[in-house]
């Protein structure tokens, strides 16, 4: 008979838990996070339990004086009048002793402040929880954000590079809201249980009966939760998909503002932009409308309920001597309040719901599952010694794409410049890439001072790096700090000289602020030639063990490119350089050129021995002097 009862009671509560047991079990690296942050922060959590059981317990005895209250207003004689009539109170004779001679109206005023009392508690209580989360949510808030960050930044380069720039950004911006969202859910769930325990409880003393009106209204809302909950979740994956793409399109918007200027995309760009904001806005819509259905049905049902119960009540506390009129103002009075928290309860699940596609987006950043992150081990790096030898070195970007680099072997001697060049594609960016540590040979060795580069920390090794490339990336920020990024303690002294060896200081000083003058985003405030001596600059601030020039002169015009070339073969006589060059013109004092070509080193020497071969430098050579012939003559 009351197996199906039973039954059923048993799935609501599962179903409503659901949240509450997925936080406390659920494998995923975004749970396992949420549960480490609870045990850090144990003791808040503690407080803020206590604090809602205090909540509860003052909430169910606020409902006994609710009862005491009406019960003496419903006494019609003066002996009636006495204490011992009271039922409730009529088990506790030394109470009742101390009171007897009380008249209605003090014990109803005692009664009063009681209820005062106990709401001041339960308000106290309250606030206490309240001021407990919030400190909770600060502090999960900022190691969030800066686990995310650090995750992100301990990503492989090529790992970290498969993702868009929008993809991460949304990762770091949306992922700790998305974590306290689902800490306030379990929070509320919590303080919800507590209190519909606390009215449950209230009303099976007053009558067990009735308490299926209650169920009824439970199982009204469960079977709507039932219809609406897979479509609200199945809006938020499709809510949080949207929203991921226009974070994306907003970010490459703003990076890409002179090539939509220069394009005469700007009109394309923002029709797009209210595309995909019209496509949110009704997905939002069709969301909030399914979220809505429920606090309508929750509101109506009790006044239906309410209904019944006056009907019913006649049945039920028909036989009572007493305590009808109580018993019936109490138990609707726990009723609404049970109604409200099951309310609560189920919000609380439509919001789980709605917070589960942001869940799982931060779970991929968070997974460590076929993610690449970036070596930490080896041992530090000593200055470079003797040379850096490539042996036998090939690369491959992925397993299906065609090797960038085959068999190459190649010493860099100390204090020698050694240049490469070659058609776009050849492979020259993809020897420096592996000198840096961007990416791992797919075969072969990098041999630094005899030391394999996979031994060495890549930390400490590209710390004495100064790479200057042709996308140069500048901080929105002052000169000063863009030159002395990546070394630390550089006064501005070493910053100014640093920048008149880069030809740089004549256009800093002609700034309105110099040094101090902020770049804009990217350094878009500067021309390209400006950008690449600003990026020549702090590479010869580090006064690094090996010097890779990856196109450094490719932005400037001749007169500067001549300032800087005088200024970079000042600095070759002293140091180890790497040059990737197109202009032949600029490397022709190299101690050795590599001719590439097809992922190979197809010719090497110096720059008259490879004129004397005739073969593969000669005809780049010849047809650079062509070119600039042609420029001249229809400059002419």
């Amino acid at each position: 008979m009351l197996k199906r009862p039973i039954l059923f009671l048993r799935r609501v509560v599962r179903r409503a838990a659901f949240p509450l047991v997925q936080t406390l079990r659920d494998p995923a690296p975004v749970f396992q996070l949420i549960r480490q942050k609870a045990r850090q922060q144990w003791k808040n959590l503690c407080l803020t339990l206590l604090f809602n059981l205090a909540q509860a317990i003052c909430e169910a005895s606020t409902l006994g004086v609710i009862f005491l209250v009406v019960d003496l207003l419903s006494k019609q004689s003066p002996a009636e009048t006495k204490l011992q009539s009271i039922p409730v109170l009529s088990q506790l004779p030394g109470f009742i002793t101390w009171v007897d001679q009380l008249s209605l109206i003090a014990v109803f005023v005692m009664l009063l402040l009681v209820a005062i009392m106990l709401k001041l508690v339960q308000s106290i209580a309250m606030y206490l929880a309240s001021v407990n989360m919030a400190i909770y949510s600060a502090r999960v808030r900022a190691d969030v954000t800066a686990l995310i960050h650090s995750t992100i930044l301990s990503l492989s380069f090529p790992c970290a590079s498969g993702y868009r720039v929008g993809d991460l950004t949304y990762y770091s911006n949306a992922g700790p809201g998305t974590v306290i969202t689902q800490i306030s859910i379990v929070s509320g769930f919590i303080l919800n249980s507590m209190m519909f325990a606390a009215y449950l409880t209230v009303l099976v003393g007053l009558s067990p009966w009735l308490l299926f009106a209650a169920a009824f209204m439970a199982g009204v809302l469960t079977l709507v939760q039932r219809e609406l909950l897979p479509r609200i979740r199945k809006r938020g994956f499709k809510g949080t998909a949207i929203s991921l793409a226009i974070s994306t399109r907003i970010v490459e918007d703003i990076q890409g503002l002179r090539l939509l200027h220069s394009t005469g995309q700007l009109d394309q760009a923002d029709q797009n932009m209210q595309d995909r904001m019209g496509e949110l806005e009704a997905n939002q819509i069709s969301q909030g409308k399914l979220a809505s259905v429920v606090a309508p049905i929750t509101i109506f049902m009790p006044i239906l309920m309410i209904g019944l119960i006056a009907g019913m009540s006649l049945f039920v506390f028909g036989s009572r001597s007493s305590g009808v009129l109580p018993s019936l103002a109490t138990f609707v009075v726990a009723l609404q309040r049970l109604n409200g928290s099951f309310g609560a309860i189920s919000t609380t699940f439509t919001q789980f719901n709605a917070n589960a596609a942001n869940l799982k987006r931060l779970d991929e950043i968070l997974n460590p599952l076929g993610k690449e992150f970036r070596r930490r081990d080896g041992s530090p790096f000593s200055p470079l010694q003797h040379s850096i030898i490539l042996d036998d070195l090939s690369l491959r970007y992925a397993p299906n794409m065609p090797e960038a680099l085959r068999s190459i072997s190649l010493e860099i001697p100390v204090g020698q410049t050694v240049a490469l060049v070659g058609a776009s594609g050849a492979g020259k960016s993809s020897i420096a890439d592996l000198l840096v540590g961007l990416y791992q040979p797919s075969s072969g060795h990098i041999l630094i001072d005899g030391r394999d580069m996979q031994t060495i920390d890549l930390s400490s090794w590209q710390k004495r790096l100064g790479v200057v490339s042709q996308d140069t990336f500048l901080f929105n920020a002052s000169l000063a700090f863009n030159i002395a990024f990546g070394t630390p303690g550089t006064t501005r002294e070493q910053v100014e000289i640093a920048a008149m060896k880069a030809q740089a200081h004549d256009f800093i000083s002609g700034l309105p602020k110099g040094y101090d003058t902020l770049v804009g985003e990217r350094g878009y405030r500067l021309s390209g030639g400006q950008r690449q001596r600003i990026s020549l600059a702090r590479a010869i601030l580090r006064n690094p063990d090996l010097l890779i020039l990856d196109e450094a002169t490719s932005a400037l015009d001749s007169n500067s490119e001549r300032l800087v070339q005088q200024a970079i073969e000042q600095f070759e006589r002293q140091h180890t350089v790497l040059v990737i060059a197109h202009r032949l013109s600029t490397i022709v004092n190299a101690d050795l050129i590599c001719v590439m070509e097809a992922g190979q080193i197809v010719e090497r020497g110096c720059h008259h021995e490879l004129l004397a071969k005739g073969r593969w430098y000669a005809e780049l050579w010849q047809q650079q002097v062509r070119n600039n012939e042609a420029v001249a003559g229809t400059v002419g």
